[in-house]
C-alpha cells in the first residue's frame, strides 16, 4: 500500500517498505527498505537505522543514508540458522541500549522481512515496557504470521531486562545527575541499585 503526496502539479506515490510500523513515537519497523521506498522514508526524518542481519548493507541504501545524515546500527543476528542463546541475548541487549536512547530517533528497525528477528529486538522491547507476555506474543505473531517460530517465543519470555534497566538506571544519572529537572524515565524496582555519586 502507498500514500500519494500532492506538491503542486506533481503526485509522488511514497511506498513504504513492506511489513513497515510504527512501534511508538518516533520508532518504526519494517523489512529491507529498497530504492522504491527511500522517499517515503524521508518523510519519517529518521536519525537512526538499526540493522540485524551480518550482510553488508548494499552500497544504494549506504549512499542513501549518507544523503540524508541517517546513522547506520548494525547487529548481525542470523537469519535461519539456529543462534546460540548467549550470544543473541548480548545482541539484542545492545541493540536495545541504542533502539532505547531518544538521542538516535527518530528511528528505523529492520532485517529483511521484518518478522523475525525484528520482531525479537521489539519483543524485548515490550518487555521492558512491562507488556504482558500474551501482548507481546500477539505482536509478534501479526507480523510473522504462519512463519512464527517457538524459539523467538522461547527467547522473548527468557529475555531479563533488569539488567537493562539497571544500565538504562545508570545512563541516567550519568548523563542528568541527581539534580537534573529534565524529564526522565524512572523504574520502581526496589532492587535496583542507585549508582553511587562520588566526591570530586
Amino acid at each position: 500500500m502507498g500514500f500519494i503526496v500532492e506538491d503542486g502539479d506533481d503526485r509522488h506515490l511514497l511506498l513504504p517498505p513492506p511489513n513497515f510500523s510504527m512501534v511508538e513515537d518516533n520508532i518504526f519497523r519494517s523489512s529491507f527498505p529498497r530504492s522504491p521506498n527511500f522517499s517515503f522514508l524521508q518523510t519519517l526524518n529518521l536519525r537512526s537505522i538499526i540493522y540485524l542481519c551480518p550482510e553488508p548493507y548494499p552500497q544504494e541504501n549506504l549512499e542513501f543514508l549518507r544523503s540524508q545524515d541517517i546513522r547506520l546500527f548494525q547487529f548481525g543476528i542470523e537469519g535461519k540458522t539456529e543462534v546460540s542463546v548467549p550470544i543473541l541475548k548480548d545482541t539484542v541487549m545492545d541493540a536495545l541500549k541504542v533502539l532505547i536512547d531518544v538521542r538516535n530517533h527518530p528511528l528505523l528497525i529492520h532485517c529483511k522481512q521484518g518478522k523475525h528477528r525484528t520482531g525479537c529486538l521489539v519483543g524485548c522491547l515490550r518487555k521492558l515496557q512491562k507488556w504482558c507476555l500474551s501482548s507481546v506474543f500477539a505482536e509478534y505473531n501479526r507480523f510473522a504470521g504462519a512463519k512464527s517460530r517457538i524459539a523467538d517465543l522461547r527467547f522473548i519470555e527468557s529475555f531479563d531486562v533488569l539488567c537493562l534497566r539497571q544500565c538504562l538506571y545508570n545512563s541516567i544519572y550519568q548523563y542528568q545527575g541527581y539534580n537534573s529537572t529534565k524529564r526522565r524515565l524512572l523504574y520502581k524496582e526496589e532492587n535496583l541499585q542507585k549508582p553511587r555519586m562520588h566526591a570530586s
